[in-house]
């Protein structure tokens, strides 16, 4: 069963039923995953959930939960899986599997088009950069050796760039387009330069699920096969197909 409109749950531990399929995500990352005025969440993200339940004939529930606690939300078994746009890195890969890649981007630095930032280089000590807690972009501030203040989504990041209160924001690349095309006062914003390094992100399954892990990673790759990703891509990024390396 195909879900169209989703309504925003937060993740308590409840038990599903055998046909119900729960993915989470922060429920504050647009395009990928984010809440409307409605309480729905929409997206990249939920759209790619959406059609993977329904190539596994099930119902989907996407629940929003803290980024910061998901990972251990996923080992309490809380939900099936996180689809929210996690990077796959080794850290992670110690506590729980991923599926195949889904689609490919990077950090990006963003900030006012006025703040004498020109590249990641112009970045000393005494700047501070804002970012979303949990995230693998923690170490690529340490690496550029600025300050850093946390928040719970890039909702509040960018608007504190905007407000003035930090320096420049870590996101993901296609996370700072969205915000500069959508946000209010996102044309005072720009990006620095190209991403900082390459990142794969996966769907998190707990350690134990390898049978719905495959069954996912078959319909995923059915789905990059017959277009339907590209297609999802497409309808999220202005005709763009993240879904390629």
């Amino acid at each position: 069963m195909l879900l169209i409109s989703l309504p925003a749950l937060f993740a308590q531990g409840q038990q599903e039923s055998a046909n119900t399929i729960t993915f989470a995500g922060s429920g504050g990352y647009p395009p990928f995953n984010y809440m409307t005025e409605d309480g729905d969440i929409i997206g990249f993200d939920v759209d790619v959930a959406a059609e993977i339940a329904n190539r596994l004939d099930m119902e989907l529930k996407y629940v929003a939960t803290a980024w910061d606690g998901i990972v251990e939300g996923l080992r309490a078994k809380r939900y099936d899986g996180i689809l929210g746009s996690m990077g796959i890195t080794e850290e992670r890969e110690a506590v729980i599997d991923f599926s195949i890649p889904y689609y490919y981007s990077g950090p990006q630095l963003i900030v006012m088009k006025d703040s004498g930032i020109n590249s990641v280089e112009d970045l000393t000590s005494e700047h501070t950069l804002g970012l979303v807690t949990g995230t693998t972009f923690e170490n690529d501030a340490k690496v550029l050796g600025t300050k850093v203040k946390l928040y719970e989504d890039d909702n509040q990041t960018l608007i504190e760039l905007l407000n003035g209160r930090v320096d420049g924001v870590l996101t993901d690349r296609i996370v700072g387009l969205n915000a500069i095309n959508q946000l209010k006062e996102g044309n005072k914003l720009t990006l620095v330069g190209s991403v900082l390094r390459s990142e794969v992100m996966g769907i998190g399954f707990h350690e134990d699920d390898d049978e719905l892990r495959e069954q996912v990673n078959a319909a995923l790759r059915d789905m990059f096969a017959d277009g339907t990703m590209k297609e999802i891509s497409a309808k999220w990024f202005n005709g763009e197909d993240i879904t390629v390396e």
